[in-house]
């Protein structure tokens, strides 16, 4: 009974009616502090999360990993590629061409990178066969002149399935009629959709018909490599280049989209940082209402000395009495956190629905929507962090407590 004095008394000074209605108004508020504050840290940090997430899968499940170029083009990228995947943390490799240019229809003109691929081998090192909103992949042949786009680059031009698309690349040609640029017709044959950026800037045709266009001695561009660990394709790209044989140079995803990566990394730990202050006003708040209950029980605890409580039994009392409040604020705050985390992605394109504004628009941002994951380490991290936070909030108040004299604090009543 002795042990289980503290936590009796405890509770029963939390949930007690109080005279001074200002001390229940600050407990209160210092548990809705801590709900708040823990709940929208689960949150955002969620959504965080999912922005990274969405980077490593959707973004640089498009882009290369790694890229290899070799001096004068890929002569023989099916042997080169070969030699690449026998390397270890080498998932597979394919062929690649890029061309800049300008796609004109009906008078409407967008700007494109058209890449050339080899759709068979595309298959091992891309999303882009998983996110065909129209049309296959496989549709690009050999000297078939066909493209398949991105969903708001073919929006952008009002084009469709079938329509025939008006490819414009930078290089001149001379004629009798001056210096013209060179000009080749594509028909559409598929409209794929990442919600990202590159549903507005990206067009896809054979690699042989890329070869034609560009004019390349070799039979590619360049090699594309994918990793199976993404933080390590730069060591990785290096390490091809250089052992190798041939004339080789090479490129990877963070000189393209590193930068980005890095933002939202950074951005988690600030943000992180900042809402973390949210949870310690909330402690700073229990101390506020520890140091107020101290002031008015100054009489209870008088007694209770005097019928042989010890210093640290009068400690733990107010120890407990506002661990309860952060811990009530933390559990309240968790529970809603993770529904948030687990629902803000359909909550949102629920109102982007109803409103007919997209908060997210991928002319922007490099995708569409507002992903979310949750992390049960984040969960972990927050909440261990608002309970420790809690418990220091209670260690002065609660030595306070224990240093009243019974005789003192009797004196006057």
């Amino acid at each position: 009974m002795k042990k289980s004095l503290p936590l009796l008394i405890g509770f029963r000074y939390l949930s007690a009616k109080r005279r001074n209605h200002f001390i229940s108004f600050i407990s209160a508020s210092s548990m809705v502090g801590m709900t708040l504050g823990v709940a929208v840290l689960i949150l955002v940090l969620s959504v965080m999360n999912g922005f990274d997430q969405e980077l490593r899968e959707r973004i640089l499940g498009m882009i290369p990993h790694g890229v290899i170029y070799e001096r004068g083009g890929v002569q023989d990228w099916k042997k080169l590629a070969e030699k690449v995947e026998k390397f270890p943390g080498v998932v597979a490799a394919a062929p690649l061409t890029r061309l800049q240019g300008m796609m004109a229809y009906q008078g409407r003109v967008q700007g494109a990178m058209v890449t050339g691929i080899d759709p068979a081998a595309e298959l091992r090192v891309s999303i882009l066969p998983d996110h065909m909103v129209q049309g296959e992949l496989s549709s690009l042949t050999d000297s078939g002149f066909n493209v398949v786009l991105g969903e708001i680059l073919a929006s952008r031009l009002n084009l469709v399935i079938g329509d025939k698309v008006t490819l414009m690349l930078p290089e001149a040609t001379l004629s009798p009629a001056g210096i013209l640029p060179r000009i080749k017709r594509l028909t559409v044959t598929g409209i794929f959709s990442v919600g990202a950026e590159l549903d507005a800037n990206l067009a896809v045709i054979h690699l042989a018909d890329a070869r034609k266009l560009a004019r390349l001695a070799g039979e590619a561009q360049a090699l594309r490599i994918k990793t199976e660990n993404l933080f390590t394709a730069p060591k990785l790209v290096w390490t091809l280049v250089s052992q190798v044989e041939g004339v080789y140079s090479g490129s990877d995803w963070t000189k393209t989209h590193g930068n980005l990566f890095q933002a939202i990394k950074m951005e988690k730990t600030m943000i992180g940082l900042l809402l973390l202050i949210i949870v310690a006003v909330a402690a700073f708040n229990i101390i506020s209402t520890l140091v107020m209950v101290v002031t008015d029980k100054q009489a209870d605890i008088a007694i209770l000395r005097t019928m042989g409580a010890t210093p640290n039994t009068i400690l733990q009392i107010f120890i407990v009495q506002g661990l309860a409040i952060g811990v009530v604020g933390v559990a309240l705050g968790t529970v809603l956190g993770i529904i948030g985390a687990l629902t803000v992605s359909d909550i949102i394109a629920w109102i982007e629905k109803i409103s007919g504004v997209q908060f997210l628009n991928s002319d922007v941002y490099f995708i569409s929507y507002l992903p979310s994951q949750l992390l049960w380490s984040d969960v972990a991290v927050i909440t261990s962090s608002a309970i420790v936070l809690s418990f220091l909030a209670t260690i002065y108040p609660a030595v306070r407590a224990s240093k009243i004299q019974p005789a003192e604090a009797l004196r006057y009543e």
